[in-house]
């Protein structure tokens, strides 16, 4: 049967083609102001809005509404009411307000809140997002909305996001103007999320508590082959895969998610997904539906959908690319180069603010992307290192450094195809890709490679929204009262003055090495290599300052993140140490028991039956065993007594430092015994399933 995508494509989503149809014009055009220009909407349009949205929907099956939000969890919220309302004769009618459209009211207490708010104090509200289209899942209206308590503080991750877009919207606007683009009135921060995770067979995950209970093994020998051949990269999708990604990209299609590619990644078992760009908004809600549309179906399918960082040792780990460019209401990407980026004022304006907001605030962009998951990413050879720095390529580099010594570049060269006289010619990207780069340019965008799979897009879009503007709001003050004659010549020198400040950033070259390590320290970078180092940087003054000037958060609301940040780390490594625990005391320790008194018995047999029998390997292996056993024993004893310890501490920042100094370290010794007996047992005896199981089963 012929599949019709253009026919199915968002057709569970409120989107413009459906208001159109079910709105009123004046009450679509009053929205439409509202969502263009970020106006508030007026109580009888939203009551006219809600009747059209809450027909829509049960024509298509609904029966009940939410108000879909994402508090500091990293994973949505939502509460479901029916469109029901008695009669008061024993009947109902389906309805629904515009009062229930534009506000609901979820436990705000229930959710992390880094002490803004009590037990006691439970009310909060979800009030309507506009701007991200509502849309039907399961039989509900999904309606998106920002999160915040009774007292007005934000409480999520959207309305900072929102915040920030709007700071920069204003910046980018104004500096434009200042340009000559007078015809801008508004410019779109877009995103396109790369989404990148595991599948495991169900049946195999279900026997491993640590993928249960933590998302990521705590021990296990490395498998015979792993990803060394390079095999699974872009290779042949195996059926049950194909078949998965098939249904994945129809469900994300039919909920209005531009899904575009997908292949298999370095690591077995592992792939990823990527979609086309989208408003910054509404990327960051279409990621967040990925992520539980894809563990759904895995599970459809009978296979789990890992989303930690680093779910196994020894292969690649999953991040999040998070390409983030600007473009204007008249369709201009202000990351394009261009056919001649040398005279292209606006692009090297707007490519001089990147470096300086990235160098500024670096420290900020390192704790978007700060967990306790991700930490053993990073810098591992599938993932940038900790140090932040920009990647432009050659060309962008020779062309910045040409007008930092006012000397001509070269021009683009063209890239000859010799295996073929067929094959075309055709021009070289101003870049090439540097995939150890945390931050490059990639053609006309950034991405930013340091996100971890399971991570919200909104943190470091809010960071690198609000950097950005502050850095464009420097640039145009300094240049607004130049007289008209003289701008292009300050602008000249604005660039000069950015890269003979902000050079250090950029770095083209091999971002896995030593080398790199030591130069980055040598230009005075940031190397905040674990969460808690990164996150004493948050309510720096400088940091608190900017986010504070944009209003960004109130300083109650950056302290309360700064807390919940601390808190996750914390108790997500205090969930590993106790379940290393668990299955050290309960599983691996009983399974070494068994093993050794089995080889002791065969050992006794032989040596009844062949007097003078060699006993070598059952002598060594008795004693390897014997070792192991005491080894972790031991380990978990003093993994109970710090993680005890641990708790105890008052002050959360070294609570932090110690659960990653000392609690971690632990783990990594107690790895150390559990993986090298594990290497000698019997693959029958062991208690769970091996790598080679989790990683080759489907």
């Amino acid at each position: 049967m012929e599949l019709n995508i253009p026919e199915i494509y968002g057709c569970y989503v409120f989107n413009d083609k459906i208001m159109r149809n079910k709105l009123p014009k004046d009450v679509y055009k009053a929205l439409r102001k509202t969502i263009q220009n970020d106006t508030h909407l007026q109580l009888d349009i939203a009551n006219s809005v809600a009747v059209a949205m809450k027909e829509w929907a049960i024509e298509n099956g609904a029966t009940h509404y939410t108000h879909w939000f994402q508090p500091m969890t990293n994973v949505t919220a939502e509460k479901h009411d029916s469109f029901i309302e008695p009669t008061g004769d024993g009947q109902v009618i389906m309805d629904f307000s515009g009062k229930a459209l534009v506000k609901g009211e979820p436990d705000a207490s229930s959710f992390p809140s880094g002490g803004l708010r009590a037990t006691f104090e439970a009310r909060g509200y979800t009030a309507w997002d506009p701007t991200s289209p509502a849309f039907i899942k399961d039989k509900t209206l999904y309606i998106p909305t920002a999160f915040c308590s009774y007292s007005g503080e934000a409480l999520d991750k959207k309305t900072p996001l929102l915040r920030s877009m709007e700071t920069l919207n204003r910046a980018a606007v104004k500096m434009l103007h200042l340009l000559g683009h007078e015809d801008v009135k508004h410019i779109s921060i877009t995103i396109g999320a790369e989404q990148e995770y595991f599948l495991v067979d169900k049946d195999v995950y279900q026997n491993r508590k640590d993928l249960k209970f933590t998302g990521r093994t705590l021990f296990g020998a490395p498998a015979p082959k792993g990803q060394e051949l390079e095999d699974h990269y872009f290779g042949t999708l195996k059926p049950r895969i194909a078949a998965f990604m098939h249904e994945l990209d129809l469900e994300l299609w039919k909920l209005g998610i531009p899904v575009k590619t997908k292949h298999n990644e370095g690591a077995p078992a592992q792939h990823e997904l990527a979609p086309v760009f989208e408003t910054a908004n509404v990327a960051v809600d279409h990621n967040q539906l990925t992520m539980e549309i894809m563990k759904k179906l895995a599970d459809k399918h009978n296979m789990v959908c890992l989303l930690h960082e680093k779910p196994f040792a020894g292969i690649n780990g999953s991040g999040k690319h998070d390409n983030w460019s600007l473009t204007t209401d008249t369709g201009v990407n202000l990351f394009n180069p261009g056919k001649n980026p040398a005279e292209n004022t606006t692009f090297l304006v707007f490519l001089a603010a990147v470096l300086k907001s990235v160098d500024d605030y670096a420290d900020l962009l390192r704790i978007s992307v700060a967990s306790a998951g991700n930490d053993h990413r990073l810098g591992g050879h599938e993932a940038p290192p900790a140090i932040v720095s920009v990647y432009l390529g050659d060309d962008l580099y020779k062309l910045l450094r040409s007008i930092q010594k006012d000397r001509e570049i070269d021009q683009q060269d063209k890239v000859e195809m010799d295996i073929a006289k067929v094959l075309p010619h055709f021009l070289q990207d101003t870049s090439d890709r540097n995939r150890t780069s945390p931050f490059a340019f990639t053609g006309n965008k950034f991405e930013f490679r340091m996100l971890g799979s399971s991570a919200s897009v909104a943190d470091p879009n809010v960071y690198l929204n609000t950097a950005m503007a502050e850095t464009l709001n420097i640039f145009r003050e300094r240049l607004e009262n130049v007289p008209a004659e003289e701008l292009d010549a300050e602008i000249r020198k604005l660039i000069q003055d950015t890269m003979a400040n902000h050079r250090r950033v950029i770095f083209n070259g091999n971002g896995y090495t030593q080398e790199w390590v030591e130069e980055a320290e040598k230009r005075g970078l940031f190397n905040l290599v674990s969460t808690p180092e990164a996150l004493e940087q948050l309510t720096s003054e400088k940091n608190k300052k900017l986010l504070l000037d944009h209003k960004i958060f109130t300083e109650q609301e950056l302290y309360s993140r700064y807390e919940i940040l601390l808190d996750n780390y914390m108790k997500t490594v205090s969930l590993e140490a106790n379940t290393m625990v668990e299955m050290i005391q309960k599983d691996l320790l009983p399974a070494i028991v068994s093993y050794t008194e089995q080889l002791a018995r065969t050992a006794s047999l032989k040596k009844s039956v062949i007097e003078d029998v060699s006993l070598v390997s059952e002598v060594a292996l008795i004693k390897k065993l014997s070792q192991a056993q005491t080894d972790l024993y031991n380990g978990i004893e003093k993994l109970k007594t710090d993680n005890a310890a641990a708790k105890k501490i008052e002050d959360h920042l070294e609570a932090a430092k110690f659960y990653q100094s000392v609690v971690l370290k632990d783990m990594a010794d107690i790895r150390v015994f559990a993986d090298d007996a594990e290497a000698v047992m019997p693959e029958s005896m062991l208690p769970y399933p091996t790598y080679g199981q989790l990683l080759f089963s489907i």
